[in-house]
């Protein structure tokens, strides 16, 4: 089993391989994240939790959705290691394909936030809007989108940036406080 948490591991083995370790190191990362990118996510860009292959083949075995509400559901905490784990793998290597798809994952995660911009823990859970909040999710994709602006053409900036600080602002209101009431 893989599990797209690992995107979030891929800073740690490229800067790794960048500060005299095994030149391996790189070209695991490259490979889990190439892996990832065409075996993680849906035609809409949402991604599922878990990928389990076959360990002597590779082949597909199943994919899930451990974590979230269900395997075809985008579970927020997910996403938002896909968002920064692309972000970072663009930043270490470059690549345009990295930029590209750390874009489009990050568009979807914003197209589908609640007005005060912290997602809900599954974005398709039935219960919105009483279902529970992902702050962790939310500060996950603000961080990367600071860095996600530096990358991006101006206009896109605008709008990453602008997302990043409507995250910050309500994770630090009393909504999101340690034994506040909820929203």
């Amino acid at each position: 089993p893989v599990i797209i948490d690992n995107m979030m591991n891929m800073e740690l083995l490229l800067r790794a391989a960048e500060l005299g370790g095994d030149e391996s190191l790189k070209e695991m990362a490259l490979s889990h994240a190439r892996t990832t990118m065409k075996n993680h996510f849906r035609e809409d860009d949402s991604c599922v939790h878990l990928v389990d292959y076959n360990p002597e083949t590779g082949e597909i075995i199943g994919k899930q959705t451990v974590q979230g509400l269900a395997d075809d559901s985008a579970w927020a905490r997910g996403q938002a290691w896909a968002v920064y784990g692309y972000t970072v793998v663009y930043r270490e290597t470059g690549e345009k394909r990295f930029l590209d798809f750390a874009e489009k994952v990050t568009d979807l995660f914003l197209s589908r936030l609640p007005e005060d911009y912290v997602p809900y823990w599954d974005f398709d859970d039935p219960a919105i809007p009483n279902a529970p909040r992902d702050a962790s999710a939310a500060a996950i994709v603000a961080s990367a989108l600071i860095e996600l602006s530096e990358y991006v053409n101006e206009e896109k900036s605008a709008t990453y940036m602008d997302a990043a600080e409507k995250m910050l602002i309500s994770l630090s209101s009393e909504n999101y406080r340690s034994g506040a009431a909820k929203p």
